[in-house]
């Protein structure tokens, strides 16, 4: 049989910036084994394998693999999948319903003139905050020094909205920039929390990087060794998420406009929206916009072509 894909750039408007997403339309039949060799082909962080959901008034059942293994939850693979089946369904929906490992996934449609643009993911689980690590281990894992650890709202510790990442808050834009990723204090620090990535930021953001009010990076393990993620969603929104039990004062909605993958050459803007009502956060929001690249076919071995 033919099984169609479909390959997008997440969190931009433009081709070659975001985060790369494989979308596999057509997966059933396929074992466990055979999507992770698939998503091991593309090479991507993440490629999602598109089926029917389980329960009547979802939409669909959306796993998720990176090169490695199979994950219960991402950012920018609900953002693209939903961006790639709205985009082919014959009548736009406003939204679509998830079915994933972490729980159901609600993702809003965002169109413009009548076309759609992207998306945006309601966060399947409430912020946890989980252990805490010592500044001088996150500055390792960094190669950076103790002191361009900022600890003034939060020390660096694991946080999750669906997966779990070690964050941390640098105090400059130049030391977000020149950061690298340590193997060796990497592996003193994960797995922990289940987490095996540190996903950090910073509040200096230069006038030429606005309208971003963060800028941040997200190093993990990849197929060769340590690697870089161009846009993390789930991640920012377990730091927005984060930054609004901190310095929320009031009900209301908290909106940050995030910034990832500048120093990659691949600029990602990540918007988040996080709701609180009395007192207490009840919904935590990240979207942007998506741009498609290539479609195509995969055949495997016992496919009649």
């Amino acid at each position: 049989m033919q099984r169609r894909y479909i390959t997008v750039d997440v969190f931009t408007d433009r081709a070659f910036g975001g985060n790369p997403l494989a979308v596999v339309l057509d997966p059933q039949g396929l074992s466990t084994a055979q999507m992770q060799a698939i998503a091991a082909e593309f090479n991507y962080s993440e490629t999602t394998f598109v089926l029917p959901p389980r329960e009547a008034g979802h939409d669909a059942e959306v796993r998720i693999f990176t090169v490695r293994s199979e994950i219960p939850f991402a950012g920018h693979p609900n953002v693209g999948t939903a961006f790639v089946l709205a985009s082919q369904a014959a009548q736009t929906p406003p939204r679509l319903q998830f079915e994933e490992k972490a729980g159901l996934v609600p993702v809003e449609i965002l169109q413009e003139q009548g076309r759609v643009i992207g998306a945006e993911l309601t966060a399947p689980q409430p912020l946890k905050r989980l252990s805490e690590v010592s500044v001088e281990q996150a500055a390792a894992c960094l190669s950076l020094s103790p002191g361009e650890i900022k600890t003034d709202r939060h020390g660096p510790h694991i946080i999750s909205v669906g997966l779990p990442f070690l964050a941390v808050e640098l105090v400059s834009r130049e030391a977000l920039r020149r950061a690298r990723p340590n193997a060796d204090a990497f592996a003193r620090t994960f797995p922990l929390d289940n987490s095996d990535a540190i996903y950090f930021y910073t509040r200096d953001v230069p006038a030429s990087e606005q309208p971003c009010e963060l800028q941040a990076r997200m190093f993990h393990p990849g197929a060769s060794g340590l690697s870089e993620d161009p846009a993390t969603g789930s991640a920012t929104a377990a730091a927005a998420a984060l930054l609004a039990e901190l310095d929320a004062k009031q009900d209301g909605e908290l909106r940050l406009t995030i910034g990832q993958g500048f120093d990659l050459g691949r600029p990602s803007l990540l918007l988040t929206r996080v709701i609180r009502e009395n007192g207490k956060i009840v919904s935590v929001h990240v979207g942007g916009r998506c741009a498609p690249m290539m479609q195509g076919t995969l055949w495997l071995e016992g496919d009649s072509r």
